[in-house]
């Protein structure tokens, strides 16, 4: 799955924010940069049309949980008990620079925190995001 967000401030002080994801239901792409798979691959049995009726239907849930960002100590609650790679490797490129660590946690400004080997922890607000056995080769 990939997940793409784009912001730009627009009038009145306020923020525009696009966000699309991709999903490979059936099959996956072979010879990509980083290993990439399928929901079927993974033993999950959904089609098309009934994942994007999920998928929207969470959409509207959460819309509504978010209540123009009031609510977002409770989606951060909510992602953080299903956050996928929580306590593991990960490697965060952005541009030139690469970060890696330990994928710490969401802070309350959206920041995903890395606990580096010293023991910094490095707040990311964008970049290419690497998880497991591609976080040492995804970011090279």
């Amino acid at each position: 799955m990939g997940i793409g967000l784009e912001a730009e401030a627009v009038a009145d002080n306020r923020l525009a924010v696009v966000v699309g994801i991709g999903t490979n239901v059936v099959g996956a792409p072979e010879g990509m940069p980083t290993p990439a798979t399928s929901l079927a691959a993974l033993g999950v049995n959904i089609g098309a049309e009934e994942l994007f009726a999920v998928l929207s239907d969470s959409w509207a849930e959460f819309r509504g949980i978010w209540d123009r960002g009031r609510g977002f100590g409770e989606i951060r609650r909510l992602w953080l008990e299903r956050a996928a790679g929580l306590g593991h490797g990960v490697a965060i490129q952005s541009g030139s620079a690469i970060v890696e660590g330990i994928f710490d946690t969401i802070d309350e400004q959206g920041c995903m925190i890395v606990r580096t080997l010293d023991g910094k922890r490095i707040p990311i607000a964008a970049g290419d995001v690497y998880f497991g056995s591609v976080a040492s080769v995804g970011a090279t």
